[in-house]
């Protein structure tokens, strides 16, 4: 993201409020399809080019940057364990996934709808299907922004990308 003077409508401004690198904790989770495999790298990939995040301080301005960030899911939570650029903890908390689980339980099941659809349905067929999958992650992505709210500001496409790898960290 290059530094071009713009306010983000969060607020959050600039190079410095920004992830650089991201890791998911995944000790213990069971193998993946090739298709979570590559929705996780994919994810990682675009929210490394291009993302906004920043810690935000209680009266929820934002904190210099850049971050690194863990992720790792543990029982019915997801721990967030925000660093510094030379791996410092600055910031460890849990969000519980209860107001995610209906939504990535449909989510879920409509991304296998989408990969079965690819190889014997029509691209009509597949269009109707993607846009169900893209209102479900829109709606994932703004649960996720608004439980992260007062902690965490993330523009769109950094929440969509996290709440993919949230997913991800969720896959049996």
């Amino acid at each position: 993201m290059a530094d071009d003077g713009r306010t983000h409508d969060d607020g959050v401004v600039g190079p410095a409020h920004r992830l650089v690198q991201i890791e998911l904790d995944e000790a213990g989770a069971p193998r993946r399809t090739a298709e979570a495999e590559h929705e996780r790298a994919i994810a990682i990939y675009d929210i490394l080019e291009d993302n906004v995040f920043a810690l935000v301080d209680p009266s929820g301005a934002p904190l210099a940057g850049p971050f690194i960030l863990y992720l790792r899911a543990e029982g019915r939570h997801i721990r967030f364990d925000i660093r510094d650029e030379v791996d410092t903890e600055l910031a460890q908390f849990y969000m519980a996934l209860g107001p995610l689980r209906r939504v990535m339980r449909d989510y879920f099941h409509v991304c296998d709808t989408y990969y079965d659809a690819i190889r014997t349905k029509s691209p009509s067929q597949i269009q109707a299907i993607d846009m169900g999958r893209r209102a479900l992650h829109n709606e994932g992505a703004d649960i996720l922004r608004d439980r992260l709210d007062g902690k965490v500001s993330t523009d769109e496409m950094t929440s969509r990308r996290l709440f993919t790898l949230i997913c991800v960290l969720q896959t049996r």
